[in-house]
């Protein structure tokens, strides 16, 4: 099997014909260059936020050299492709909007923005240094070795050569051996393979996100759940396109096609045919007409919750009081759901409780939406009932961090509040 890492090479005795000991060579010095470069950048950057700081105008510069830690890691993470099958993952968020000022305040919340930025120091100071020694003991000192014979005839004039400054060699047999134990040593290069391997396990430990912890989990499962109802409310806009501009158009011809065919039959069978057909054809546009407003009511994404309430409460089977004032528009998801809250709630109160009137009451307090529908009826309404559809307009108002709260003791009346927080933008300028 074809090792996927430095370490299952070492065992191997073909390690030192593979490509583990050129690939070990190649991660340490290009951590020594990319080190000293970050070195100087950072010093560089520190010292002239600080002395700017004074007045400030390095704050900026200082929040900057805040960042440094994440081109660093991200150049770290891909190197660690040379010692494993692929690079590190990237354990950064993607911003939820577009923009600068949204990615640096993501980046600024993320605790692996700060861990990155203590890797780049002790990169900077320590690590670099050491892949540089590293280096130049398991390389450069080999190869300086294999060298002398050559070395001592042309810098020595064949009498002594002091090797890597370290002993001096005075004969030819002292030369040869010496270019013999260098050539043992580069040809060995276990060494080099194992400092490296262990450097890229001190990386891949530091920069590598590790478990989320419960509230990143909690905080995860939230946004995802809102994504989820983001994308809901895309899917159900494109159906009530689709419909809209598709099928309703197609029974809309079918219908005035029966029509015209009606008043063209003479009297007689087919005469009565064609008007049944008409007719059907007409129901069946009233019905798709009422799906596609229960979908998405057009009245809702053009003058908002208020003028979409009291559409719901005019179409009502039983008279609806109505009592919502808002400042303005709200975000869509919230209108769509306080909305939906308000159908079902008619819905319910005309199917099941016998009710001779009804009311809806809301607005705008205090950074929250709040809304509620009531009625004369006889009561005993439950979020557990099944068929109420009560439990799943909970769940989705609990998405936007909301609580329904539902108050029906038997014999009436019931109460259905709903409250979800937002700020208000006044969309219709």
């Amino acid at each position: 099997m074809h090792p996927r890492t430095v370490w299952q090479a070492l065992p191997s005795p073909r390690y030192p014909l593979s490509s583990w000991p050129w690939r070990s060579a190649g991660y340490l010095i290009s951590g020594a260059l990319a080190g000293a470069v970050v070195l100087v950048v950072t010093a560089t950057g520190a010292a002239v936020g600080g002395v700017l700081s004074v007045v400030l105008i390095g704050l900026p510069l200082l929040a900057l050299l805040a960042l440094t830690g994440i081109p660093v890691a991200a150049l770290e993470r891909r190197r660690l492709g040379l010692m494993g099958p692929a690079p590190a993952p990237d354990p950064h968020r993607r911003p939820a909007e577009p923009g600068l000022r949204s990615w640096a305040a993501c980046r600024f919340r993320e605790r692996a923005t700060w861990w990155e930025l203590g890797y780049a120091l002790l990169f900077a100071v320590v690590l670099w240094p050491v892949d540089a020694l590293a280096v130049a003991v398991c390389t450069a000192a080999p190869l300086a070795m294999l060298a002398t014979p050559v070395l001592m005839e042309v810098y020595g004039d064949g009498t002594e050569f002091r090797v890597v400054k370290l002993w001096t060699v005075t004969t030819r047999p002292e030369a040869f051996a010496t270019a013999a134990g260098g050539l043992v040593l580069l040809l060995g290069c276990y060494a080099l393979g194992a400092l490296a391997g262990a450097r890229a396990e001190l990386t891949r430990l530091l920069l590598t996100p590790g478990p989320a912890g419960p509230d990143e989990r909690v905080m995860e499962l939230s946004r995802s759940r809102v994504r989820l109802v983001d994308a809901f409310e895309a899917e159900r806009r494109r159906i009530e396109r689709d419909l809209h501009d598709g099928a309703q158009q197609r029974i809309v011809a079918l219908t005035m096609m029966l029509g015209l065919a009606r008043l063209d039959a003479p009297p007689g069978p087919l005469a009565d045919q064609l008007t049944r057909a008409h007719e059907e054809a007409g129901r069946a546009l009233a019905e798709l007409r009422e799906l596609i407003h229960g979908i998405h009511p057009q009245v809702l994404a053009d003058y908002g919750l208020q003028a979409a309430v009291a559409d719901a409460a005019e179409r009502s089977v039983i008279p609806v009081a109505l009592d919502v004032e808002l400042p303005g528009r709200l975000p869509e998801a919230v209108e769509a759901a306080a909305y939906f809250v308000a159908c079902e709630a008619l819905a319910n109160v005309a199917r099941h409780s016998g009710a001779s009137r009804a009311g809806i009451s809301g607005g705008h307090r205090d950074g929250r939406l709040f809304l509620e529908v009531h009625d004369d009826g006889r009561g005993g309404a439950s979020t557990s009932s099944g068929g109420s559809g009560l439990t799943g307009l909970a769940d989705r108002v609990s998405v936007l961090d909301g609580r329904l709260a539902l108050s029906s003791p038997a014999g009436g009346p019931t109460r259905l509040r709903v409250e979800i927080p937002c700020e208000w933008t006044d969309r219709s300028a």
